[in-house]
């Protein structure tokens, strides 16, 4: 992975797919802002990094509020002089209900965390970006943001946009050296799933009857295709949803 050097933003990254990418990216020699609306799991993190002999610093950002993803996009360029990637990670659960039941509390809620989180974090990484020269950003998306997903509306929606607002951007800045894309996961070993399997007794018979490689996915699988992506071996891919999903899809 060639991503040595390069100084890195993952949001979201106190637990899960959002950990496990910061350690990868720290394996392989990068710098890494572990970004989390808890600070205390986000330095839980950076001192596992720094143990392994990477470097990381620990951020609060909640990336609901545009002050604070201001925050963190200024306070990394002040102290690194720049910013290469960021990996937009953060993101919530709905609370698995029919769209007839769903509550506005819970529409708003997810839609501000998983669509409009990542929207603040592009636009002003895509800002420092442009100043710099280039960048590369991966956007965290999911399977369900590809197919039906039912008693999931909002989380659906949100990971629906998510996609449309990485081909979108990568089209407006493929001609400025920025990068835009995203990787979307399939059933993966998480806290989500384990909201997902807590449903009902049966669930995690029924989740693995549709997964052909009949196994959830590990976060340190996504975690080194995001690497990937973010790294220099990827410079001809941009705009691309890439799937992780165990060939669920199919």
């Amino acid at each position: 992975m060639e991503v040595k050097d390069k100084v890195v933003i993952v949001t979201g990254a106190g637990s899960g797919i959002g950990k496990a990418t910061a350690i990868h990216f720290a394996k392989h020699g990068a710098t890494v802002i572990v970004s989390d609306i808890d600070l205390e799991s986000a330095q839980k993190v950076v001192d596992d990094i720094k143990l392994n002999k990477g470097k990381a610093t620990a951020n609060k950002c909640n990336v609901t509020t545009f002050e604070e993803v201001e925050n963190l996009i200024d306070s990394t360029v002040k102290e690194y002089g720049k910013l290469d990637v960021i990996v937009n990670n953060a993101g919530i659960g709905p609370n698995l209900l029919r769209t007839d039941k769903s509550t506005l509390e819970d529409w708003d809620r997810v839609i501000a965390v998983n669509q409009t989180g990542v929207f603040y974090c592009m636009k002003l990484a895509l800002k420092q970006m442009l100043k710099q020269g280039g960048g590369n950003i991966v956007n965290i998306a999911s399977l369900a943001g590809l197919k039906a997903s039912p008693n999931n509306i909002s989380y659906s929606a949100s990971k629906f946009a998510v996609v449309g607002m990485t081909k979108s951007a990568a089209m407006e800045y493929a001609t400025k050296n920025i990068r835009v894309n995203a990787v979307c996961p399939g059933y993966t070993e998480s806290a989500l799933l384990d909201q997902l399997l807590g449903t009902k007794p049966e669930m995690d018979t029924i989740l693995k009857s549709v997964i052909p490689i009949k196994r959830y996915g590990k976060a340190a699988e996504i975690a080194e295709a995001v690497v990937w992506l973010a790294s220099d071996s990827t410079k001809f891919i941009t705009g691309q949803t890439i799937t992780l999903d165990g060939g669920t899809s199919l």
